[in-house]
């Protein structure tokens, strides 16, 4: 039985996740025992359905096709962050959007959604894309997690406040939580009144720059409003103090023994240095972080311009 880890970005972590794929590939003794990378979540700048982290700019359809191909031929899929709350109908047209899905409609890639419009859309529209739940629509209790499990998606990603809540979490019919998923290391203090805003204001924005695109109110890029937030900055160990914090030691001694083999890990927009550390945290023997954070530190030093000239 796999463990699976669903790791942060296919954009702003291409080269690292990379490194962290061929590693773990090449040498699986350093890590925790079976091991996988499930999916590689995130999006490209330019795509209004993106949602849960703002991703501004733009990209050429030349990227999109060779970061996919990068990803794809580890056999690996992408997960498309599609969590815009705040769609209408006149955004699933979007022309960026749609190509985008295209170009990686090969039966590996998958989407995770919020929207009810746009997963109406791509069930119609790219039917070869399996679809996750998003934690993005904050599902708060268990007879809302049984119902969502109930539906027609390959993963549910549970609310971060059923965090360690393992009485909760046994309520879950066994052959249903191969298919939850566990954010184990959310920045977000355990039941953040702000969440739903912040995800609402990630989406306006989306939206906001799309309509200067679209509109061509000006040559310069568009600059999205900032939403503070204290938590966006603590690092890895900083969150570990939070109740819903899964350490390793959770994961390998509890939760894969009820059934629950689906980790997610967060930090589309957070310093590589952070990411490799969670990645050494969550997924290599202690024994070994030392060894393999220096290793995988002087590869990503050595490869940041072979990728950057992508």
């Amino acid at each position: 039985m796999s463990i699976n880890f669903h790791i942060p970005d296919f954009t702003n972590h291409l080269y690292l996740n990379s490194i962290l794929i061929n590693t773990l590939e090449r040498s699986p003794q350093y890590f925790y025992d079976d091991i996988k990378i499930a999916s590689v979540f995130g999006n490209f700048g330019g795509c209004v359905w993106n949602g849960g982290r703002y991703l501004g700019g733009t990209t050429s359809m030349d990227i999109v096709r060779n970061i996919t191909g990068i990803i794809n031929e580890k056999g690996i899929p992408l997960r498309f962050t599609l969590t815009n709350p705040l769609l209408k109908k006149e955004h699933l047209g979007d022309a960026f959007s749609n190509q985008m899905l295209r170009a990686a409609d090969n039966g590996l890639n998958e989407v995770i959604v919020m929207s009810p419009i746009l997963e109406e859309y791509i069930r119609e529209n790219y039917p070869d894309y399996k679809i996750t739940s998003s934690t993005c629509k904050q599902i708060e209790n268990i007879d809302g997690v049984k119902e969502e499990l109930e539906k027609d998606y390959k993963y549910v990603v549970l609310d971060y406040n059923f965090n360690n809540k393992f009485d909760l979490l046994g309520q879950i019919p066994e052959k249903d939580r191969s298919r939850c998923e566990i954010l184990v290391n959310a920045c977000c203090r355990p039941n953040c009144p702000r969440r739903g805003e912040h995800y609402r204001q990630i989406g306006q924005e989306q939206i906001k720059e799309w309509e200067h695109k679209k509109n061509y109110l000006s040559k310069a890029p568009y600059r999205a409003a900032e939403f503070v937030c204290e938590s966006m900055k603590l690092d890895l160990y900083s969150i570990t103090e939070h109740s819903t914090h899964v350490s390793p030691e959770d994961i390998y001694g509890k939760y894969v023994p009820m059934g629950f083999v689906n980790f997610k890990i967060e930090g589309r927009t957070t310093p590589d240095t952070n990411l490799l550390e969670t990645y050494m945290y969550y997924m290599v023997k202690p024994e070994y972080r030392d060894k393999v954070r220096l290793r995988l530190l002087n590869m990503l030093t050595k490869n940041h311009k072979y990728f950057a000239a992508m």
